[in-house]
């Protein structure tokens, strides 16, 4: 008998979610009584390297060599928010904010962002997502903390998958299924 993981399930469940994204809506809105649920998939676009880079560093540690993982290091971003893995696909918002290097022996980031929203129904809302980033695994699970607008007072959960990184310029691509209650 097969057994899998939690972190494997998620992973399937996700991948499966994020199957041909642009051939159906990023975001579905569901009324169930006074509450509402909202499933976003999208992709978020980190770019470290070129002319324009959509994240730079704002702190850097003193001892950088005694932390392979970075530790200590601080980036702000303002990061493209699309339908596809391709950056010229249709852009439905924007991730601002800040995300550092928290631990000592793995990369993993501690991520404080807004995610701006510009298509549809959902333009002029957010929402805001703080919690740790284990960048190596497979699939991470972090907190919705709050929202503006149609999700104001939204709580809820983020699954984080990398799609792409480029280990010469940092660059990545993740893809994001986000459900919030609100």
């Amino acid at each position: 008998m097969l057994s899998l993981t939690n972190n494997a399930v998620k992973l399937v469940i996700f991948t499966v979610l994020m199957v041909n994204t642009e051939a159906h809506t990023w975001a579905k809105t569901v009324k169930t009584g006074k509450t509402r649920s909202t499933t976003l998939q999208f992709y978020f676009h980190d770019t470290v390297s070129g002319k324009t880079p959509t994240v730079i560093p704002v702190a850097q540690p003193t001892h950088s060599t005694r932390y392979p993982s970075g530790f200590g290091m601080l980036m702000m971003a303002d990061d493209p928010l699309t339908t596809g893995t391709d950056l010229k696909t249709k852009m439905v918002g924007r991730a601002q904010g800040l995300y550092g290097s928290a631990c000592q022996d793995e990369v993993g980031l501690i991520m404080v962002l807004s995610y701006n929203f510009i298509d549809g129904p959902y333009n002029g809302s957010s929402i805001s997502i703080m919690g740790r980033n284990s960048v190596m695994h497979p699939v991470r699970e972090m907190p919705v903390v709050g929202g503006t607008g149609l999700f104001r007072m939204a709580r809820g959960y983020a699954l984080a998958h990398t799609f792409s990184f480029d280990l010469k310029t940092g660059d990545a691509i993740v893809g994001y299924n986000i459900t919030i209650v609100h």
